[in-house]
C-alpha cells in the first residue's frame, strides 16, 4: 500500500462519518415529532457501513469504507396520552418518534471523534510526505 492510498482511505472515512453526522442531525431534529397514526411517525435512521476493497492501478491492497444504505429503526413508536394535542386521536393518544436523544448524542460524539481521527491521519500522512521531500535538500 502506497502512502497516497492513505488519503483515499481516510477520505472515505470522512465521507462515511459525514453521512453518520447528517443522520444524527436528522434524528435529533425530528425527535419531538408526533403523529396521529403509528405508521406516519418519524423513525430513527442509521447508516450501515461496509469495508470495501478499492483497486487503484490494479492494486487491491487498500481498503476504504462506504455507506451501503440508511436503515430505519425497527423499534415501535411511543404511544403518549396527550388529549390537548391537536394531532391526538379520538382516545387522546399521539405517537412519538422512536428517537433516543441520549443514544443520538453518543453517536454524534463517536462520529465526530472518528471524523477528527481521519483528519489526523491525513495530516500525519501529509507531514510524512513533506519530511520525505525535505530529505533530498
Amino acid at each position: 500500500m502506497g502512502l497516497l492510498n492513505v488519503f483515499d482511505i481516510a477520505g472515505s472515512g470522512l465521507s462515511a462519518q459525514t453521512v453518520r453526522l447528517n443522520t444524527v442531525a436528522s434524528n435529533m431534529a425530528n425527535a419531538s415529532n408526533v403523529s396521529t397514526k403509528e405508521g406516519d411517525v418519524y423513525r430513527a435512521k442509521m447508516p450501515v457501513f461496509a469495508s470495501v476493497m478499492q483497486g487503484v492501478n490494479n492494486d487491491s491492497s487498500s481498503q476504504g469504507v462506504r455507506v451501503l444504505r440508511i436503515e430505519e429503526s425497527s423499534l415501535d413508536a411511543s404511544k403518549v396520552y396527550d388529549p390537548g394535542n391537536p394531532l391526538a386521536n379520538k382516545d387522546g393518544h399521539v405517537y412519538q418518534a422512536n428517537v433516543n436523544s441520549i443514544e443520538e448524542m453518543a453517536n454524534m460524539i463517536s462520529a465526530s471523534r472518528s471524523y477528527q481521527n481521519n483528519v489526523e491521519v491525513m495530516n500525519t500522512a501529509k507531514q510524512l510526505m513533506q519530511a520525505t521531500l525535505k530529505l533530498g535538500q
